[in-house]
């Protein structure tokens, strides 16, 4: 039986308000290796003013990781099928019942690239404009028509519902993000969206996730289910969609030639492409949050407590 919303909202409030989740893909980069319970937490932006002046009553931090080692994005006309996919943030929940998202310096987003299936001739060839057709003839070199598509943070993501993690049909966060296009013909400069026009993302659980608690010490991260003082929800096993995002059309592409190799990309694979004509899924999503369990027994230093136990286990 599915568990009812005051339920889960007890169950929350029981384990310290430290909740949440989200999925996405994007741009690979370095991460520490914290030990034990605090493992999935290897970007917690724990250092971020906002995190750090978390007192642990009026304001309660946490880290909030979400991944994935499957799924596929529809855009268009085009379908991609991706691969690892992994969204770290950082979350301040406040008195009030809003929350505060806190990305990593280098962006909330960490994936691998995916392949864009029949490369560049399946992305804008054939053609009837003169220039695209020129390069068609020139992609009988695999190197030279593989293209790899690869989503990167747009912004920080916001909206963050912590209810909605372990429920289902309801947007858990917004998560802007813009498509980077990489061939030697498209330049080093191809999008699909833009930092200021971003594909936006509401990702929600299509199924629901199993949802268990962990207490752990926070100093080392060694399971305490007594007397730990720290916590991490885990729901884990969902499918995460979206099906809700426009997409807008490519631009930045061709070495700069005047919008040619834009319009060729748009033409094929049917962008920009409007709300409901898009999908994202994860398959199998792993959602951890983490946090102190009494946050208000440490407080006001409720933020600088939890960055001095996660740098003690991070290598």
């Amino acid at each position: 039986m599915r568990p009812s919303r005051s339920r889960i909202a007890l169950a929350l409030t029981a384990a310290a308000t430290v909740l949440g989740t989200v999925a996405s893909v994007g741009t690979a980069t370095a991460a520490a290796q914290p030990a034990g319970k605090w493992a999935p937490f290897t970007r917690c932006p724990v250092d971020a003013p906002a995190m750090l002046g978390a007192d642990g009553l009026d304001r309660s931090p946490q880290c909030v990781v979400s991944y994935a080692t499957s799924g596929t994005i529809k855009l268009g006309n085009t379908t991609v099928v991706t691969g690892n996919s992994n969204l770290q943030m950082g979350v301040v929940q406040n008195a009030d019942g809003t929350s505060t998202v806190v990305a990593p310096p280098e962006g909330s987003i960490i994936a691998d690239s995916a392949t864009v299936p029949g490369g560049l001739i399946g992305l804008m060839c054939p053609s009837d404009i003169p220039f695209v057709t020129n390069i068609c003839k020139q992609l009988t070199d695999g190197k030279l028509n593989k293209i790899t598509a690869t989503l990167e943070s747009a912004g920080t993501p916001s909206e963050f519902d912590q209810i909605a993690g372990v429920l289902t049909d309801m947007p858990i966060v917004r998560i802007p993000v813009r498509i980077k296009l990489e061939n030697p013909f498209l330049g080093n400069n191809c999008y699909i969206g833009t930092k200021s026009k971003p594909i936006v993302l509401r990702p929600y659980n299509a199924d629901a996730p199993e949802f268990t608690v962990d207490r752990f010490n926070g100093a080392d991260g060694t399971p305490n289910e007594d007397d730990g003082d720290a916590s991490r929800l885990n729901m884990l096993g969902s499918t995460q969609v979206d099906d809700t995002f426009a997409v807008p059309g490519a631009s930045g592409c061709g070495l700069g030639l005047l919008g040619v190799i834009d319009g060729a990309v748009n033409l094929k694979t049917g962008l920009p492409s409007a709300a409901g004509k898009n999908k994202l899924t994860l398959n199998n999503t792993q959602t951890h949050l983490g946090g102190l369990f009494a946050p208000g027994t440490v407080a006001p230093d409720a933020g600088r407590v939890l960055s001095q136990y996660w740098h003690g286990t991070a290598n």
